[in-house]
């Protein structure tokens, strides 16, 4: 049973697209020299018009362009090539990359910041945003399930359904999620950025 609050951001786990099976597909994004916010495994990351990515730090509505993976860098100090879970805030390399989903089809599982009932299917809710875990390099963002889940439309995450293992259920103290984008991500919004 989810008795105990324990965030993890989104962990990619299928898709609604037709064109195959799910294989978590990553793309690589640059991250900007010096980008002063640290990014974390399972955040939510935007692409910004100078074309590199940063955190989408947006709660009731949200732009993503996907969902983030982990990274790659020179390192500033031993000039070597680094892969990390996570992006550390203001590090100084040119040659910075984001892997992310950015699938717009993607599922993912996100905790809920409360108990979710089973009537919550379908509906649509915010993010609660929370800085992460550097011991570990993951996301602590949460579904605001507790405030938000509702019809309206600009919400940015759509409930699916629940993770179904025998440690989770519908009303549980903190419930599990299965979610999908419901709006603004950029692969599907017209506009551009």
């Amino acid at each position: 049973m989810s008795s105990s609050a324990t965030p993890y951001g989104a962990r990619p786990v299928g898709t609604l697209s037709a064109s195959g099976s799910f294989t978590a597909k990553v793309r690589h994004y640059q991250i900007a020299s010096g980008y002063d916010t640290s990014i974390f495994f399972g955040d939510f990351v935007k692409l910004v018009t100078a074309g590199t990515i940063e955190k989408d730090e947006g709660t009731t509505t949200a732009t993503p362009i996907g969902i983030f993976m982990g990274c790659s860098y020179t390192d500033p100090n031993t000039n070597q090539k680094t892969f990390a879970q996570m992006w550390t805030a203001d590090v100084a390399s040119s040659d910075a990359y984001g892997y992310i989903i950015d699938d717009p089809a993607v599922l993912f599982e996100m905790q809920a910041d409360g108990s979710a009932a089973q009537a919550t299917l379908g509906t649509n809710c915010a993010i609660v945003q929370t800085a992460g875990s550097t011991t570990i390099g993951t996301s602590k963002n949460a579904l605001d399930i507790s405030t938000s889940a509702a019809t309206t439309a600009t919400l940015p995450l759509r409930i699916i359904d629940v993770v179904q293992t025998p440690s989770n259920a519908w009303a549980d103290s903190y419930t599990d999620l299965v979610v999908k984008f419901n709006a603004g991500h950029l692969m599907e919004n017209t506009t551009g950025i």
